[in-house]
C-alpha cells in the first residue's frame, strides 16, 4: 500500500529543511571564523559532504520505506522528523543569530535524541531504512558534541 501524504510531508520536510538549514550560517560570517574550535572539529570539506549525503538519504527512506510503510508507522516516522527538524533549525537560528550557545546545544541535542528515536522507529518498519539514517543520526550527534564545546568555551 502506497501511503503518499505522509511521504509528500516527509519529502516536504527534508527539502524545507536544506533550504532553511544555512539560511542563517551566513549572518554574522566574522562571530563564527572567531570561535575556538574544539580539537575534534572535522574539516570545513567534511560538512560538505556530509550535510548533502544525509539529505540525500532522508529523502531516500521518505521515497521508499515511508511510502510503503503502514499508514499509522508513516505518519510516526514524520511527526519525529518533524519535531527533529524543527530542533535542528532552531539551533541554525540561535547559535547563528543571537549567538546563544547553549540554547543552541540544548536545541540539537533534542534533535540528535529525536532522530536516533527516528532511526528506531524507521528500522521497525524496514530495517535497511534505519540503516540509511545511521549516518545522519551520527552526524548530529558529532555537531552535537561540536555545538556543547562551543557553549562550553564560546
Amino acid at each position: 500500500m502506497t501511503t503518499w501524504a505522509p511521504t509528500l510531508a516527509w519529502c516536504a520536510l527534508v527539502v524545507a529543511f536544506a533550504a532553511l538549514a544555512n539560511a542563517w550560517n551566513g549572518h554574522d560570517p566574522g562571530w563564527y571564523a572567531g570561535l575556538r574550535r574544539p580539537s575534534f572539529q572535522p574539516p570545513d570539506v567534511v560538512f560538505a559532504v556530509m550535510w548533502p549525503l544525509n539529505f540525500g538519504l532522508l529523502l531516500l527512506v521518505g521515497l521508499t520505506v515511508v511510502r510503503t510503510a503502514p499508514r499509522a508507522e508513516a505518519w510516526t516516522a514524520t511527526g519525529v522528523l518533524a519535531l527533529s527538524v524543527a530542533l535542528a533549525l532552531g539551533w541554525a537560528w540561535t547559535f547563528y543569530v543571537p549567538h546563544a550557545l547553549v540554547a543552541a546545544a540544548a536545541c540539537l541535542a533534542g534533535a540528535t535524541v529525536l532522530t536516533w528515536l527516528l532511526v528506531a522507529v524507521v528500522a521497525g518498519v524496514e530495517a535497511w531504512g534505519g540503516l540509511a539514517l545511521v549516518p545522519y543520526a551520527g552526524w548530529l550527534t558529532v555537531a552535537t558534541a561540536l555545538s556543547v564545546s562551543y557553549a562550553r568555551h564560546g
